[in-house]
Formats: C-alpha cells, structure tokens, sequence
C-alpha cells in the first residue's frame, strides 16, 4: 500500500499539470483568448484598440464590449473548436483530486491509522482540502473556473516539494500523537489550511486583476481571463472569514493536547510561534478588510503575507528548526 500511495502522488501531481495546462490553453487558444484576439484581422484589432483607449478615459474594463462582427462568416480564431478545453480542465483537475485522495487513502491504509501523523502526510491533506474546496466553488460559481490554472499550478508545487523534501517512510505513531486530540486537532487544522490555500490563491490574483483593471497591466495580459477583481476580492474574503475560527480552534484544541501530552498548554515551540504569527496575520486582515479606511489591495496583501506565514510553519520550521513537533524524522 505505502508503494502505492507514492506512485499514486506521481499520478496526482502530473495530473494536476496536466490541468493547468489546459488551462493554459484555454487562455491562449479559447475563442476570447489572447491569442484569438491577436490572430482578428487588423480592422477589428482597430476597433478594440480604439476601445481599449476610450476605457482608460474613464471606463471600467469589465464594461467594454468585444469588437463588434466585421461580417466576415469565418468563426474567431479558436472558437467552437477549443471550447471543450474549459470542461476537460475541471475533468482532469477532478481527475486529479481522486488520485490525491487516493494517495491519502492507501497511505492511511499502510499505516493503520488517519494519514496525519507526520508533515508529509499533513501537507498531503492539506493540499487535498484546497482541491476539493476549489472544485466545490467552480461547481457553484462556473466563471470561477478560469482560477484553475493557478490552484492547480500551487498544488503540483506543493505536492512536489512535499514529495521531495517533507517525505518518510510509513511509521507508527509516536506516543504524544496516540490521543484522540490527534484527530481533532489535525483535522481542524487540516480543512482550515486548505481554505486558505485557495483564499490565498483568490487574493493573490485579485492584486493581479485589481492592476489590469486600473490600466497597470497591458491589454492582453493574462489578468484579462480573470474575474472581476471586485468577485475575487469577495471570494477571498469569506474563505479566510470561514477559515480563520477553524484555524483558532485548531491552536486552542492543540493548546489542550499540549497539556494533556506534555505538562503545558504552551511552550512557545516554534510550531506553536508560527501558528500564532500565522493567527496575528490573519486576525489583522479580517480587521483591515472591515475597516473602511483601509484599501482592499492592503488588507489582500495581509492575507499573501498570512500564507507565507503558514509556509514558515509547514516548510521552514521543519526544515531549520528542532522542536517537540517534529516527528518521524521532519
């Protein structure tokens, strides 16, 4: 089973590059896509250009309408013909997700118990939250589903990263992990991960698209798929407002196994440091984002410097320093 569930990472991680490039596709190919814009015949790349300049006089992006049919019967380039690249990148990307749950499965299976006991089987977990969150929103919010590119693009390099750096040997549980607490707390842990991998995914691209939007960004640029910033920004903000109470839960129900397994709540072990640092970040971008005086493209660049937070805790922590969570060898 352990032999397995490592073949079965390969097969997630290629899957999840395998939807990202069609993704990628989709951008470049898709009957509005740049590519597709640049290949108009020179009197419609005109009428968009002339459009283009009238909305930075004063007109929001999202309002300008396509250059209008020059009569031509031709379809645009790329249209009918790539219009299936949208829906094979959710297949695949779906594709991919049962592969990674089926690697956390069969890892679980060869150890006997949840697939939680080290950071290379936590990362996994997490990773799978972030999957199978992003797939809940595109099959509520289908316009969501250009945000494939970069969810999918996030978790083949975490998956590889945790692959080649965070990975051990299927191992029982050490005595401080065989408690009840265990699932409590990593599962809390777990689900409130996951959502701010993809509330960081939403923030991040709403700086991206915030700049297209305001004419930072040229016309062509890859932001021009995105959704609008105003939707993204939204987005971002009720994951982390969903996350942040599971992520408190998670320090406090640790907080009690810490007493329970060694004498004390906390010690400032540096899990337990960065945990918090990642909690002070987080609570200072919900307030930011409900504040009014406070730019949204401020409080979204909270919310990315939360997430290099979380990946101090997860990679750095276990990389550089020594500690009473650093199990089975990381």
């Amino acid at each position: 089973m352990a032999a397995l569930s490592d073949q079965l990472l390969v097969v997630a991680i290629l899957g999840y590059l395998a939807a990202m490039l069609l993704a990628a596709a989709a951008y470049a190919f898709g009957g509005r896509g740049a590519v597709a814009r640049a290949a108009r015949p020179a009197r419609e790349r005109e009428l968009v250009g002339a459009a283009l300049a009238g909305r930075r006089e004063g007109t929001a992006r999202d309002r300008v309408p396509e250059a209008p049919a020059t009569g031509s019967s031709q379809p645009a380039a790329g249209g009918a013909r790539t219009g299936w690249l949208g829906p094979a990148t959710v297949g695949v990307f779906a594709l991919a997700a049962l592969a990674h749950l089926a690697t956390a499965v069969t890892r679980g299976l060869a150890a006997g118990r949840m697939p939680w006991g080290n950071m290379y089987e936590y990362v996994l977990s997490v990773t799978l939250v972030g999957a199978v969150a992003w797939l809940a929103l595109v099959l509520r919010r289908p316009a969501l589903r250009h945000l494939g590119l970069y969810v999918a693009l996030v978790l083949a390099l975490l998956l590889g990263l945790t692959g080649m750096v965070l990975y051990v040997e299927v191992s029982p549980l050490v005595p401080a992990l065989n408690s009840y607490w265990f699932i409590v707390h990593v599962s809390a842990a777990t689900l409130a991960s996951g959502t701010l991998l993809v509330g960081f995914v939403a923030a991040a691209l709403f700086l991206l698209r915030s700049r297209y939007e305001n004419g930072k960004l040229p016309p062509h640029s890859l932001a021009r798929r995105l959704p609008a910033a105003d939707t993204l920004e939204a987005l971002a903000f009720r994951l982390h407002a969903f996350a942040f109470p599971i992520w408190t839960f998670a320090i406090a129900a640790g907080a009690i196994w810490a007493e329970a397994a060694w004498g004390r709540y906390w010690g400032w072990d540096p899990k337990e440091t960065w945990a918090f640092i990642s909690w002070v970040v987080y609570a200072g971008y919900l307030h930011a984002r409900l504040t009014p005086s406070v730019k949204r493209n401020v409080a979204a660049w909270i919310a990315v410097v939360g997430w290099l937070t979380m990946m101090m805790n997860l990679f750095g922590v276990n990389i550089f320093f020594e500690g009473l969570h650093s199990y089975a060898g990381v």
